[in-house]
């Protein structure tokens, strides 16, 4: 009785401790040290993430979310809300390395890796309501959620595309995805083409050819999908 009475609050003293420490380490954040911000606080160059924490890139300021498994980098002037295995784009752009299947939510739609067991490697940008998804290894589905209110409160999915690798979509956030297909575009090869910390400064070009392809409201990319 008194070997009971001393384990079961050693137990109780040191559970509290062991599930604060996984939950620290969900994922960590790296950044330039300039213009990143968490929960609208400045970030140091490295800093623990949690659930639901919100991570503001400014002009010219670039971070790395990295978790088990995923690598999430973040290009400037994005907003990004981080949810344990998705994240929420609020704004900007950002490209995901991951083998556990890491997904990206913009507005209604989901963006996640096809295989969730192998590498797989794509883009999420949004520019002002325009959404481009790039798979720039391995195929993703983009899934709409359906805009009937008692289907959504179900997770009901109303559509599904799938990007193939090589290959890029784009349309709105409101549950329509237009169909481009990947001519023109040059997909990276080799770790230091898939960093941001070595190509960050050509985004702002990219970005911008970008934004002009995408916000040409006369000639649409590509029509919608059925």
């Amino acid at each position: 009785m008194k070997w009971q009475q001393f384990v079961g609050p050693l137990m109780a003293a040191i559970l509290p401790f062991s599930l604060l420490a996984d939950d620290a380490a969900a994922a960590m954040l790296y950044s330039n040290g300039i213009g990143v911000l968490i929960n609208k606080n400045l970030a140091p160059a490295s800093a623990a993430l949690f659930s639901h924490d919100l991570v503001e890139t400014q002009k010219e300021a670039i971070a790395r979310i990295e978790a088990s498994g995923s690598i999430a980098d973040i290009n400037p002037e994005t907003i990004v809300q981080f949810n344990g295995d998705e994240l929420v784009l609020e704004h900007g752009n950002l490209s995901v390395n991951t083998s556990r299947g890491l997904r990206v939510r913009v507005g209604c739609l989901i963006v996640r890796p096809v295989n969730n067991t192998e590498w797989t490697h794509y883009d999420v940008a949004d520019l002002d309501g325009k959404v481009t998804v790039s798979a720039l290894k391995s195929d993703v589905n983009i899934d709409s959620r359906s805009s009937n209110p008692e289907q959504a409160k179900q997770g009901g999915v109303s559509n599904r595309g799938t990007v193939r690798e090589g290959e890029q979509k784009s349309g709105e956030e409101k549950c329509e995805v237009a169909d481009n297909k990947a001519s023109g575009i040059a997909v990276g090869k080799g770790a230091i083409m898939n960093s941001p910390w070595a190509k960050w400064g050509g985004v702002v070009t990219v970005g911008g050819l970008t934004c002009w392809a995408l916000c040409q409201g006369d000639n649409p990319i590509s029509p919608s999908l059925p």
